[in-house]
């Protein structure tokens, strides 16, 4: 999974699950802060990743990344989540605990953490 696709992923599960928008998240692998905006609701997202300049958007079960012309998939249970990256054909997983995000990218095989 491309590493802003995930700081998407990331922002989007901690605002379904955490019930509040932010304004950034921080990626421990790319060690910065990745600014995104916009609103993120039980049935609606439309978000927009500054660092690369586009949108990601759509119904929390069907996004579209437009900086990847991508479809990514999410299903929020409880304060875990996992979908399907299309653009990458690999599935994911994680959990949010507050302001903290574990992912788990199951085609690079590795966590990733984050902080929102």
């Amino acid at each position: 999974m491309h590493p802003n696709t995930r700081v998407c992923v990331v922002y989007v599960a901690g605002a379904l699950i955490n019930g509040k928008n932010g304004s950034a998240v921080y990626d421990y692998s790319q060690s910065k802060h990745i600014s995104i905006s916009g609103s993120v609701t039980q049935s609606n997202v439309n978000v927009y990743d500054h660092d690369r300049g586009c949108h990601f958007s759509g119904a929390p079960s069907n996004l579209y990344d437009y900086g990847r012309s991508a479809h990514v998939s999410l299903t929020i249970n409880g304060n875990h989540f996992s979908g399907y990256d299309y653009g990458d054909g690999h599935h994911f997983s994680g959990t949010v605990n507050g302001n903290s995000v574990s992912v788990y990218d199951h085609g690079a095989s590795i966590h990733f953490n984050y902080s929102l």
